[in-house]
């Protein structure tokens, strides 16, 4: 049976920015160049406009965000301010605070990136997120009949790629299914291939997405892998719309799967994996696919943010 994405109950898809301009700023003090209107990122509605204390620690956010939102390694500030719809001065003041501050770096002339503490400050917030995995999982096989229960994970020091952090698949191991060690570095962590490859890369930044279909096909992929980037595409808008995937035979040959999105905040973080041998599941069937679903939105509730005092 070739490759193929089905899927039930939508999940919001993370569209992708527009492309911004990579002008770099005038100095502080310098009058400001006319610009056509710049696109408003996801709550940035009026951080351009305020004034108070609370308005400049948002436009801070802003800012940081959208090293994130852009991809790439370095951005300008004027690429930042296209983007962020700041000012360039504002945009180039914050820059260099931040340089001091130790949470942004100069790399090259007219160009900034986030400082590796910035990491520091990712693995903090998911420190112990994730406790309790390993019952979710074990649960997803035990409603499978047996399925192998994977969590992947984005890989932490690589946005296009992906890491297997936990799982449950009985007295199973990688000879049993298939897997060397070689396997799993080369086909299981690309985005391109599997089920939940795929549905990690179809809530990923525009940018993001195609830097993964430039990479090639892992030589070691089963037959079912899309090979064809237009395809590859249209299983990802798939995805987006339907909310969780289907693999048939993409990473191995004999195993077909079923992938749904853990989300964070709005934002993609990783996937359940649910696998079965081809001979047991041809096709996967709704029990299968609402249990994936279930266990991908339990640990998308062990991630999402707790209202504060504030808003109870």
């Amino acid at each position: 049976m070739g490759n193929s994405t089905t899927a039930s109950g939508a999940t919001a898809a993370a569209d992708a920015p527009a492309s911004a301009s990579g002008t770099t700023a005038t100095a502080p003090g310098t009058p400001g160049r006319a610009r056509n209107a710049r696109q408003t990122p996801k709550g940035a509605s009026s951080a351009g406009s305020r004034t108070s204390g609370s308005g400049h620690a948002e436009r801070v956010f802003l800012v940081q965000t959208a090293f994130a939102e852009l991809g790439g390694s370095a951005h300008g500030p004027g690429e930042i301010a296209e983007f962020t719809g700041l000012d360039d001065s504002v945009v180039y003041r914050i820059l260099q605070s931040g340089i001091y501050q130790r949470i942004f770096e100069r790399v090259d002339r007219g160009l900034y990136r986030l400082r590796t503490s910035a990491a520091q400050l990712a693995f903090t917030a998911l420190d112990h997120r994730l406790d309790g995995a390993q019952t979710v999982l074990r649960e997803l096989r035990m409603a499978t009949d047996g399925g192998l229960a994977f969590l992947y994970m984005v890989a932490p020091f690589s946005g296009a790629q992906r890491q297997c952090i936990d799982m449950a698949v009985g007295d199973s191991d990688l000879a049993e299914l298939g897997m060397t060690p070689r396997d799993v570095l080369s086909v299981t962590r690309s985005l391109r291939t599997g089920a939940s490859g795929r549905t990690i890369l179809a809530y990923l930044p525009e940018v993001t997405q195609q830097r993964v279909l430039a990479e090639p096909v892992p030589d070691q992929a089963g037959p079912g892998v899309y090979r064809d980037n237009d395809a590859l595409l249209e299983s990802l808008a798939e995805v987006r719309d339907l909310g969780y995937a289907l693999g048939y035979e993409e990473c191995m040959a004999g195993w077909n799967s079923c992938a749904a999105p853990i989300m964070w905040d709005g934002s993609i973080m990783g996937a359940v994996l649910l696998l079965k041998l081809k001979s047991v599941m041809p096709v996967a069937p709704d029990s299968v696919i609402e249990a994936t679903k279930e266990a991908a939105a339990e640990l998308s509730r062990y991630g999402a943010a707790r209202p504060t005092a504030d808003h109870v």
